[in-house]
């Protein structure tokens, strides 16, 4: 039953889903609107039951073989100075850059790829999806699957604006590459002034750095796919900005034709699913980049949705609402991110100073082993699915 599915998407969430299904049993097909594999983005953690997910996947020792080594985070003054640092390794925990995780999922996934294309529309029935694309001839699948992150095509069609479920939180980012050597090898460095943060993420296993940005603001207008805005955006918050590496970060940056910027914002959503089509991933629960569960939510998201689906032989109708029930109440404990984005990007020079004499203590280390205890003690091993008899 529902054989035939379509993923939109070809990011942690979209390739995962496509390798269970594939495994289970099911013909995927993945439409990507990237021409191949995207392979930029920042570095991702895969810890908890996303571990146990990437070990039946095969993938897990490529993965610590790939992991960065970045100690923790250190918060710098005009002159370079660290005036505290945060020690942020996690024995439980493996960090990979983003792309390095996509490429290991697309070796071990098995099916149909339509590269260069979207999703344009979705026409359901009892029967299955009509879905036109805007290259590819239409074509008929029984499920359809949005893994094609916040800003979905697939939400829009299928459930509505993306205004009606994106919670803003009063925040923009950016990544890009960057000069290695203004960085210090295997640390997160950031520098702050009023609202704002410039930093540099530098991982001693790879010679690629990482410029970051974050600014506070008001809800600003723009197209989330003109990578062209995005830099007038990000070069006009940061053009006054001389002090510390800020100037040479940006220029990195805006040299780069991998730059990303978008809203630090939350997807939140009472239900994932809508008769035929369903949601996965930042498309279905985007938690922001400042919870670091993003590529956590996929895996296990995509696990979960593709064995409820090869636990009921392909009933979409039972394996939907068991996905969302067993699922959500991980999402909801991610999206709670608490002083994370204060702790960033402080609002006054006040709060700057508060957070670094905060940072400078050792409670902060002892919060964060307090966190991986409680997280260890929580149900590590995930169900095995099986098809229904």
């Amino acid at each position: 039953m529902n054989e035939r599915i379509l993923i939109s998407g070809a990011s942690i969430a979209g390739l995962t889903l496509a390798h269970w299904l594939a495994r289970h049993g099911f013909h995927p097909t993945v439409v990507e609107r990237a021409p191949g594999l995207r392979a930029g983005g920042n570095g991702v953690d895969v810890r908890d039951q996303a571990v146990e997910v990437a070990e039946r996947m095969g993938i897990m020792p490529r993965i610590r073989e790939l992991a960065t080594d970045v100690q923790g985070m250190k918060f710098v003054d005009t002159a370079d100075r660290a005036v505290a640092r945060i020690d942020t390794r996690d024995p439980a925990s493996i960090e990979i850059m983003r792309g390095d995780l996509v490429a290991l999922l697309h070796q071990v996934t098995d099916a149909e790829y339509l590269f260069g294309d979207s999703v344009r529309g979705l026409e359901q029935d009892d029967d299955g999806v009509t879905v036109t694309f805007e290259h590819a001839p239409t074509r008929r699948f029984d499920l359809v699957i949005g893994a094609d992150g916040m800003h979905s095509t697939v939400r829009r069609l299928a459930f509505g604006p993306e205004e009606q479920f994106i919670d803003f939180k009063d925040h923009y980012f950016a990544f890009a590459n960057a000069d290695a050597s203004l960085g210090e090898d295997r640390w997160v460095t950031m520098f702050n002034t009023p609202g704002a943060m410039t930093g540099i993420y530098r991982s001693g296993n790879h010679a690629q750095a990482k410029a970051y940005f974050m600014f506070r603001s008001t809800s600003l207008d723009y197209d989330h796919r003109d990578i062209a805005e995005h830099k007038r955006l990000i070069g006009e918050r940061f053009a006054d900005d001389t002090s510390w590496r800020t100037r040479e970060l940006l220029e990195s940056a805006l040299a780069d034709p991998d730059f990303y910027f978008d809203a630090l914002g939350q997807v939140r959503m009472d239900s994932w699913s809508s008769g035929r089509i369903a949601l996965v991933g930042d498309a279905a629960w985007c938690a922001s980049p400042a919870s670091g569960a993003g590529a956590e939510l996929a895996l296990v998201g995509a696990y979960r949705l593709a064995g409820e689906l090869a636990a009921v032989g392909g009933d979409h109708r039972i394996a939907f609402v068991r996905y969302n029930t067993v699922h959500r109440r991980l999402v909801e404990k991610k999206q709670q991110i608490g002083p994370n984005v204060r702790l960033l990007v402080p609002k006054t020079a006040g709060g700057r100073c508060v957070r670094d004499v905060f940072a400078r203590l050792p409670l902060m280390n002892a919060i964060g082993a307090v966190e991986r205890l409680t997280r260890a003690k929580g149900p590590r091993l995930l169900p095995d699915y099986s098809p229904a008899a």
